[in-house]
């Protein structure tokens, strides 16, 4: 009795933690080495414009405290264990979001000495937004993509 007790406690626990993530995702953003125009596009969309805020989405300085990573750029030599280790820090369960085309596949800088390709060659990824750089509305978009996935 106090096992199935103990079970629907937690899995009422589960579906609150579920609930909470899919309200109100917090984001980290991370540039591990584009030419910032992906960047600029993430901070537009955080405009009142867009307002990316009404799907409950917050930017985190912390990766500790943060739910997705939106990583833009390439991988590069030097940024490949500062990304591995933003994504270490972050607590279960963790998600990423590619956004750009530098970040999908090495973009401009593929054939370049020091890139080591796309975010996929170092994390796994759940979400690509191609562009380059990709719309507001794209970015949102790869968002609402997330958060619906996780629904399921």
């Amino acid at each position: 009795m106090t096992l199935n007790l103990a079970q629907s406690w937690q899995d009422a626990l589960d579906k609150v933690r579920t609930w909470a993530r899919l309200n109100s995702p917090w984001l980290i953003h991370y540039n591990s080495g584009s030419c910032n125009g992906c960047d600029i596009e993430i901070l537009a969309t955080l405009t009142p414009r867009y307002d990316v805020e009404r799907l409950g989405v917050k930017l985190q300085g912390s990766p500790r405290h943060a739910d997705v990573l939106i990583c833009t750029g390439p991988v590069t030599r030097q940024s490949r264990d500062r990304l591995r280790r933003i994504y270490d820090q972050m607590p279960e369960p963790k998600f990423v979001m590619a956004v750009g085309a530098c970040a999908l596949s090495g973009g401009v800088f593929e054939d370049c000495y020091n890139c080591l390709g796309g975010i996929d060659q170092v994390l796994p990824v759940n979400v690509f937004v191609p562009g380059c750089p990709p719309r507001p509305d794209a970015i949102i978009h790869g968002v609402v993509t997330l958060l619906e996935s996780l629904k399921q």
